[in-house]
């Protein structure tokens, strides 16, 4: 990615907050239900996981895939990186990369599967990062991803956007459009094809997920993202905003565990010919 876009800096307290609250939550069930897709598409060679975050996937993939399995996890953001060795801890098959998916640090044909967990959603390009995919891909190699579906399906975000947006006296932040918003099928599926993939599959895959409280999943809804820049940039107080999805929380999904509908897409495709210019 190019400019340091402060909706896509997962920086300073943020990996901690979102390891912490967040990830147990919203991405260890979809991380549980990806590993195991991925142990049925690859039993030896390399594997490449682009926008690791703080290691969740990554973690399930280690304990998952069978040992002549080689996987580099990598993400554009040192921070989440960090965050992510640190709660892996070491293993004799896992190497970390800092990685720009639209320029990725390796050469031609490396690896023989990648896979990516609620991230592509973030990269500006999304042709071309499937293209660096493509490149980085032996023939017959594979890409997997998923993405959340509408913000809609997902009663979390759809109740706390609003309620942080309300805290802002001007225009409301964006961060969390960013993440819902890569969800049309057809603009996937055409995207991938355009970038040489063949044998697209899309899934919807719904969940019910749960919180310890409301409160916690409020904490990280507020700090545990991006979004956590926009508040402090607008000079907001932290503590008044997590009261208050806390509440919205409470009162849309219950308390002592909240509970949120939840849906997403998990993308698949494999390398195809390489388009004409």
């Amino acid at each position: 990615m190019t400019a340091p876009d402060k909706d896509v800096q997962f920086a300073g307290s943020i990996p901690a907050m979102y390891a912490k609250h967040l990830v147990p939550v919203l991405f260890a069930p979809y991380a549980e239900d990806l590993a195991k897709r991925i142990a049925a598409t690859i039993r030896k060679g390399d594997l490449l996981e682009i926008a690791c975050g703080t290691g969740v996937l990554t973690r399930r993939l280690d304990a998952t895939l069978p040992r002549d399995v080689r996987i580099t996890a990598s993400d554009l953001n040192e921070g989440m990186l960090a965050c992510a060795q640190a709660e892996a801890g070491p293993s004799s098959r896992v190497q970390w990369r800092p990685a720009d998916a639209m320029a990725l640090p390796f050469p031609d044909r490396t690896f023989d599967a990648i896979v990516s967990q609620f991230g592509l959603m973030f990269v500006p390009d999304k042709v071309a990062a499937f293209r660096e995919a493509r490149r980085v891909l032996r023939e017959g190699g594979s890409l997997t991803f998923s993405v959340w579906d509408r913000i809609e399906e997902n009663r979390f975000a759809a109740v706390c956007h609003p309620t942080i947006a309300s805290f802002f006296p001007g225009t409301e932040p964006s961060f969390y459009r960013l993440p819902f918003s890569y969800h049309d099928p057809k603009a996937i599926a055409s995207d991938l094809a355009a970038a040489g993939f063949r044998d697209v599959k899309i899934e919807t895959i719904a969940m019910l997920l749960t919180a310890a409280s409301a409160a916690d999943l409020a904490r990280g809804a507020v700090e545990g993202n991006p979004i956590a820049h926009a508040i402090r940039d607008a000079g907001l107080a932290i503590e008044p905003i997590v009261e208050a999805v806390a509440k919205a929380f409470q009162d849309s999904g219950g308390d002592r565990p909240y509970r949120s509908p939840s849906r997403a897409l998990v993308v698949s495709a494999r390398v195809g010919v390489p388009p004409t210019s």
